[in-house]
């Protein structure tokens, strides 16, 4: 017995991988709309729909989300009208969330639909292939690709051809479908770590060694409910070329596949089989597999400048233009909201928008002359560039209404103390607040100034809920995770000792109310 027919005989993941791979859904959606979701085999529908982007959610019944592949973070105007009006057809159900990967989640998608909606997004050139389960995720990169004046590599070309070779240009790919676990890549371009490299399973950071710049490497950096480890150095440093990025990243995708845990799905992600291997023999089995040779890291990288958060107005490299950062808040947007969206970056920009990691919105290529008329645009007074200092920095995963491993309501509560704390203090700079319902980490607590995870409790004889407080993560330059320091704070608590923790840790200061 192979370790892989041994692993699938301990887990249930792995046994209905091995009796059909997810990817097989493809060619039946026809079939699934016919008959309905309720008459769907329970693997087909729970499991198997998320390799094609396909969420059924227990707390929706009926009503999916679909997770799109959005690579670097950027569509057009046009694509983003496509998807606003699939989102618009599902009235109050539909919505659009902005995720921690560059990414965007449609929800109240009807199964039903999922046929039309599929040719739509191919029309569109736009894919949503392997985005959920044992697949790689969105891949990310800066979001000021080709725009920064400061920028060292133009990432979008290289996160274009490692999603390709990934997912087969959209059309999916039986190669990579049947990983351990999901896995997570990112370039970063810039010298800001705007990508969080330090939470990916491949990371490229810019660096320069005797005198050419190109990418330092880092492998195993992941989130999980039982484990979270910063990604380490593989000690590889490789030129900025398509072929040798994608062909490291095939390598290491390869060597995962064949090579990781796959018995305990707690121990299925990258980083536990550089552990059990080291990173010596990981760096070397890769090396073997590439087929070429793999040069040592540069002694530094050029990680030096603490994280821009993208928002408000900035000039580009390019002469006479500038790009404008917009806060979406926790992500959240409404048809109405994309449709604005869309036609204000076709009508002073060049019809591109784009997406960051921590859930806003850019749009670039606006001429000095427009800039005035397109922030008088009215989508601005929801959508504005420059919020108050938490709301600013707010990061919040689904949260319980839409999904069901979250613990509590995480988006509407976010805002809501976010907001309730910004009226109340003054804060001498930005305080990063990271929300996630549940151990899963989605919302990413621990890369937060202040982290708060969703869990339960009990007062007064109840359940209630609460979160897992966390503190200490950085961004940027010397990035690190942080810590739980406290555990299951009721939530209805929070606002009173989040206020305590800003005056003490961060200098924030009460308002002085005003005299009439």
């Amino acid at each position: 017995m192979t370790s892989t027919q041994a692993a699938a005989a301990k887990n249930k993941f792995e046994r209905f991988k091995a009796e059909k791979d997810g990817l097989a859904v493809k060619d039946e959606l026809e079939g699934f709309a016919k008959i309905g979701w309720e008459a769907l085999d329970k693997t087909d529908l729970e499991h198997r729909l998320k390799w094609v982007g396909v969420f059924y959610r227990p707390v929706t019944p009926g009503k999916f989300m679909l997770r799109l592949r959005m690579p670097n973070g950027i569509l057009s105007s046009a694509q983003l009208q496509v998807l606003a009006e699939i989102v618009q057809r599902y009235g109050e159900d539909g919505s659009a969330d902005i995720t921690t990967r560059q990414n965007l989640q449609l929800r109240g998608i009807r199964l039903e639909d999922v046929p039309e909606i599929f040719a739509r997004l191919h029309a569109a050139g736009m894919t949503s292939m392997q985005s959920g389960m044992d697949n790689v995720r969105n891949i990310t990169g800066s979001p000021m690709a080709g725009l920064d004046a400061d920028e060292l590599i133009d990432t979008r070309a290289l996160v274009k051809s490692v999603q390709d070779m990934i997912t087969a240009a959209g059309s999916g790919n039986p190669a990579f479908t049947n990983l351990p676990r999901k896995f997570n890549i990112a370039i970063e371009g810039g010298r800001d770590n705007s990508v969080h490299a330090e939470i990916n399973d491949i990371a490229f950071v810019p660096a320069y060694k005797d005198g050419r710049l190109g990418f330092n490497v880092l492998v195993g950096g992941f989130f999980s409910a039982k484990r979270c480890a910063a990604a380490v150095p593989m000690d590889v440093w490789v030129p900025p070329k398509e072929d040798i990025v994608v062909s490291l990243c095939r390598a290491i995708l390869l060597a995962y596949r064949d090579n990781g845990l796959r018995a305990n799905r707690q121990k299925a992600r990258l980083m536990w089989l550089i552990d059990e291997w080291g990173i010596e023999k990981f760096r070397a089995e890769i090396e073997g597999a590439c087929g070429f040779a793999l040069e040592t890291a540069a002694p530094e990288d050029e990680i030096c400048w603490e994280k821009r958060d993208c928002l408000g107005v900035h000039a580009q490299k390019q002469p006479g233009l500038n790009y404008v950062g917009l806060h979406v808040p926790v992500g959240r947007l409404q048809a109405q909201d994309m449709f604005e969206l869309a036609q204000v970056a076709e009508v002073y920009g060049s019809s591109e928008v784009r997406l960051t990691v921590e859930q806003n919105a850019i749009v670039p290529n606006i001429p000095d002359d427009r800039l005035e008329s397109f922030l008088s645009e009215p989508l601005l007074e929801r959508f504005s560039i420059t919020p108050e200092p938490l709301e600013r920095a707010l990061v919040s995963c689904t949260g319980a209404q839409f999904c069901n491993f979250a613990l509590v309501e995480t988006k509407s509560r976010a805002l809501d103390i976010a907001r309730q704390l910004d009226a109340e203090l003054e804060l001498p700079k930005g305080v990063r607040m990271h929300w996630t319902g549940c151990p899963n980490s989605c919302g990413q607590p621990q890369v937060a100034d202040i982290g708060l995870m969703g869990t339960k409790t009990r007062k007064d004889g109840k359940t209630v809920e609460a979160v897992d407080l966390y503190m200490g993560g950085k961004v940027g330059k010397d990035a690190q995770l942080g810590n739980c320091v406290r555990k299951a704070i009721p939530c209805e608590e929070l606002p009173g000792v989040l206020s305590e923790i800003l005056i003490e840790k961060f200098a924030a200061q009460p308002r002085v109310a005003s005299v009439q």
